[in-house]
């Protein structure tokens, strides 16, 4: 029996691992960079160990000095977590010669369905739906749209998809690349890219007795960059013969490999034909299923299953480890069926409407009102958070930008998104910029909820989807929420003016006026004080301007009434930060300075970092002629590569960074001058 776990991994994964071992009576140990150092998932830990270090190469990378903590923290067992070294066969074969248990498959697997390319010859040879790949050489725009993949990794990496011929040499090119910074591996293929299909995953549990369970589906098909953000169990819409089809594939698979342990073997099933005629409408076997790869650990996405079977995965895995059989574990001869629908969704802090920028900051407030279970099923229908982040956390430029999951559960699928859709309704999340308002968006749309999904649908819709909730009057009416509360926490922290009605003056004058930056654009309101009570006032010259009724002030909360309807807005500060919380959602706020610092001016012409990251390369020198769409600079910002190019024809007048620098967001990586008198970049 297992009595101490380290987890080679961190954020919400770790926590959700030690969750389970705290359960099961387990003690813990946790690893970390020094980025890592105060954040919440080692805290949660018994014990932890420091990995010197930020960059993941060379801390959560490096087994030997993950092993080394086992080993000197006493720890008899390592769980991989999602990621990282989780489908490394080397790792694992290594954690197993120092004497540790692996909480995992056997190298053996791993090593097998490590290489997209060779795990497509064993789904073959089982007797499962596959792809051909094709050679590069001769292909025809018949065989348009293409897709090239990395052979190992996955998240994403190491993808791209080409449209024209020409363009296919350098995409192999830059996936082969990214791939081998990610996964240290530039093996790369190209194969038929489908369209309209859904992106399904079958999830499977095995033990060394020779049990396999299939534990149902799950659809995961919106995807932002061939990343999930929405995944949900069980998969909707698909007829009964297609799920068996994806079932038994999955099972051969697992057989055919001699798997042990989790895993989720996904697929691509396209649903229309030329015609766009649904499986639903013609033969139910005619569906189109083509095998993509299988992961060898737990996935992202695993609390849906969790919810629809009530089983824990984690648990499962550690029993396995141990060498106990599913079914003593599990109490069951068979897999439970699925019951209900569950659907998660991927807070992360990026920006949907910049082309899902990363972001970073500090988490300032993270709250999912209600009654939520934390890193486990809930109890009955409801919410559960899964969260690598609290208030006080770090977001920086090292690691994946998932800041946490949120998963809903019910009796049915429009249950689950009415629950869903709510909870991030009344999230209070303020202190980086995240894709809430993108869930948001997708959850209320009519094609999510009639389940026409497919993995393009998110490209096709992103700009309807990504839409603020907060419109420029539910943004002026923030604003004149935070200026009023402002005023009141002002004159209440005055000793002189505490007894004076915020906003007084003893001569008539002008309203008071503030100004705040909201998503990149200047926002001003005014107020006043009429009879001793804070009043909206209209912020320019329009006397007939329609300005809200205070009818509740106070320094942290303010009710603004429209038309006879009111709403109530929480305020808080943060020096020039102010947060507020209203029918909207969150909204952050910046005081504008009544005085701007020159040396905050940024020259005409500047090229910015859209992002914070590391610069991997630099294509241009100082006094250089580029042309309009040369590239300037690679970032990488959060394990994904970003190409900026020049904006327009022109020359480098300044060239402000190198390779391996690092830089913040908005920070100067070069001044490109127009060829054309009084043109700029």
């Amino acid at each position: 029996m297992i009595q101490k776990v380290l987890v080679a991994n961190r954020g919400e994964i770790a926590r959700r691992v030690f969750a389970t071992c705290r359960a099961l009576g387990i003690a813990t140990v946790a690893v970390h960079s020094d980025a890592d150092a105060d954040a919440p998932f080692v805290r949660d830990a018994d014990a932890a160990v420091r990995l010197p270090g930020n960059a993941p190469g060379e801390t959560y990378l490096r087994g030997d000095l993950v092993i080394a903590a086992a080993q000197a923290s006493g720890a008899d067992a390592i769980h991989p977590g999602y990621g990282f070294l989780s489908e490394n066969a080397d790792f694992a074969a290594a954690v197993r010669d120092a004497g540790l248990v692996w909480i995992g498959p056997d190298p053996e697997a791993i090593e097998a369905m490590g290489s997209k390319v060779r795990s497509k010859e064993l789904m073959a040879a089982a007797g499962g739906p596959v792809a051909g790949m094709l050679e590069p050489e001769a292909m025809t725009t018949s065989d348009l749209p293409l897709v090239v993949k990395a052979s190992s990794g996955g998240g994403g990496r190491g993808m791209r998809v080409v449209r024209d011929l020409d363009a296919l040499p350098a995409a192999m090119e830059q996936a082969a690349a990214e791939a081998g910074s990610a996964f240290g591996d530039t093996t790369v293929f190209v194969e038929h890219y489908l369209e309209h299909a859904r992106h399904i995953e079958v999830q499977v549990m095995a033990d060394s007795h020779g049990t396999c369970w299939v534990l149902g589906d799950r659809d995961c098909s919106l995807q932002r960059r061939h990343q999930k953000v929405v995944e949900e169990a069980p998969a909707p819409g698909l007829s009964d013969a297609t799920r068996t089809a994806l079932h038994d594939a999955a099972r051969s698979l697992v057989k055919q490999v001699g798997y042990t342990g989790a895993g989720t073997v996904e697929f691509l099933v396209e649903e229309r034909d030329e015609h766009g005629q649904s499986v639903e409408e013609r033969d139910e076997q005619s569906a189109l299923i083509s095998f993509l790869e299988m992961n060898t650990r737990l996935q992202v996405e695993h609390p849906v299953t969790e919810a629809v079977t009530g089983l824990d995965l984690v648990a499962l895995q550690i029993a396995v480890a141990e060498g106990r059989a599913l079914q003593e574990v599990a109490g069951m001869s068979e897999p439970p069926a699925p019951r209900g629908h569950a659907i998660e969704v991927r807070l992360y802090a990026e920006d949907a409407a910049d082309d899902f920028s990363p972001q970073t900051g500090t988490v300032r407030s993270f709250d999912l009102p209600g009654s939520v279970a934390r890193f486990t099923g809930p109890s009955a229908y409801g919410l559960r958070l899964d969260s690598g982040v609290e208030a006080g956390s770090e977001v920086g430029i090292h690691y994946d930008a998932m800041l946490a999951k949120v998963i809903a559960y019910g009796p049915d699928r429009a249950s689950a998104i009415r629950t869903l859709r709510g909870a991030l309704g009344r999230t209070r999340l303020h202190g980086v910029t995240t894709n809430l308002d993108l869930l948001h968006g997708i959850l209320g749309a009519p094609e999510f909820a009639a389940g026409k999904l497919s993995t393009l649908l998110l490209e096709e819709r992103i700009d309807d989807w990504s839409a603020p909730r907060a419109d420029a009057s539910a943004i002026a009416d923030y604003a004149t929420a935070a200026a009023l509360a402002a005023a009141v926490a002002a004159a209440e922290s005055a000793p002189v003016l505490s007894r004076i009605p915020a906003g007084f003056r003893n001569v008539a004058s002008q309203p008071h006026t503030a100004s705040y930056v909201v998503r990149g654009e200047e926002v001003s309101v005014a107020y006043a004080s009429v009879v001793g009570r804070l009043t909206p006032q209209a912020a320019d010259s329009d006397d007939d301007a329609v300005v809200p009724v205070a009818s509740v002030v106070t320094a942290d909360r303010v009710v603004l009434e429209r038309d006879g309807v009111a709403r109530a807005y929480a305020v808080a500060r943060d020096g020039a930060s102010i947060d507020v919380d209203g029918p909207a959602g969150p909204l952050d706020l910046t005081v504008v300075p009544r005085f701007t610092d020159p040396a905050d001016q940024v020259v005409a012409g500047s090229l910015l970092a859209p992002m914070p990251g590391s610069v991997i390369s630099v294509g241009v020198e100082q006094g250089q002629a580029v042309s309009q769409g040369d590239v300037v600079v690679v970032l990488e910002a959060m394990k994904m590569q970003h190409t900026i190019t020049a904006p327009t024809d022109g020359v480098v007048t300044e060239l402000a960074v190198s390779a391996g620098s690092q830089v913040e967001s908005g920070a100067v990586l070069a001044v490109i001058e127009g060829t054309d008198e009084g043109e700029t970049a």
